[in-house]
């Protein structure tokens, strides 16, 4: 019989835990190896705040739907983006209202939106490790590969924290599946740094990993193209039913060079 502890209670961590949050993965195919649930609903952690520095703070509890209604200052001129990726999100409205973002991040599917969200804005992940001892690692690096996290047994994603700085860039978003409601096969996202106009372009969904690459100046088509032929390996594109490598790739190098123009030719730059 699967036991399920409440996570509020500090215990030993053992061989067959999971910590449960919305359980929709979890509880959509069996997992044999797992024994024991620990479940995070009653921790009573705040789904969303702004700190005094202007951050924000999204535990790993939050929901989809709070998330997606979640009211944003006017000016973040990157709020179009988390509707963006919300609605990128395959999903009943049970599955919007039980699924998290920590969850989606844990997960580690390449298709993961609350992945493609959070590694283009900047985020850090807090985590916590059976000690207590917390670090910090960047999303981009918490992903290391598909289904594959930076985490060691035991260890809790808390939260992750959008920078101020990143919730006001400039953000241009491109998306595509195989099929009208299918997972994402590719999905680009840009940003423009308010500061010192540094553009980043977010590869997701068609790679393995979060891959991330940085424009210090305006770049060219040509520019964007290298950038993406040189800065993904051939082997990092992703292989499954909702999209072949090579489709993945031509669709990579189409929306980068979209995601460009838009925050820079058609905005006048």
């Amino acid at each position: 019989m699967l036991e399920v502890r409440d996570a509020r209670r500090r215990e030993v961590w053992q061989p067959g835990d999971a910590w449960l949050g919305g359980g929709t993965y979890l509880f959509s195919e069996p997992q044999p190896h797992i024994r024991r649930l620990v479940d995070l609903s009653r921790t009573g952690w705040e789904p969303l705040q702004v700190t005094p520095e202007g951050d924000l703070e999204i535990a790993a509890t939050c929901t989809i739907a709070q998330l997606s209604r979640f009211p944003r200052p006017a000016h973040w001129t990157a709020a179009p983006l988390f509707e963006q990726c919300c609605r990128a999100f395959l999903a009943s409205w049970k599955i919007w209202n039980m699924a998290t973002v920590g969850g989606n991040l844990c997960n580690g599917l390449p298709a993961g939106p609350m992945i493609s969200l959070t590694a283009a804005l900047d985020g850090v992940c807090l985590l916590r490790s059976q000690t207590g001892a917390l670090r910090r690692l960047p999303v981009a690096d918490f992903v290391v590969g598909a289904g594959v996290k930076a985490l060691e047994p035991g260890d809790l994603l808390r939260s992750i924290t959008l920078p101020a700085r990143a919730l006001v860039s400039r953000t241009a978003f491109r998306q595509a599946s195989l099929y009208g409601l299918g997972r994402s096969g590719a999905l680009v996202i840009g940003t423009l740094d308010p500061v010192d106009g540094t553009l980043t372009i977010t590869v997701t969904a068609s790679t393995v990993r979060p891959i991330r690459l940085h424009f210090p100046v305006p770049p060219n088509a040509e520019a964007v193209r290298e950038a993406v032929e040189y800065g993904i390996e051939p082997h990092e594109y992703y292989d499954d039913i909702h999209g072949l490598p090579a489709w993945r790739r031509h669709m990579t190098f189409r929306f980068a060079e979209e995601v460009r123009r838009e925050l820079f030719e058609e905005a006048g730059r």
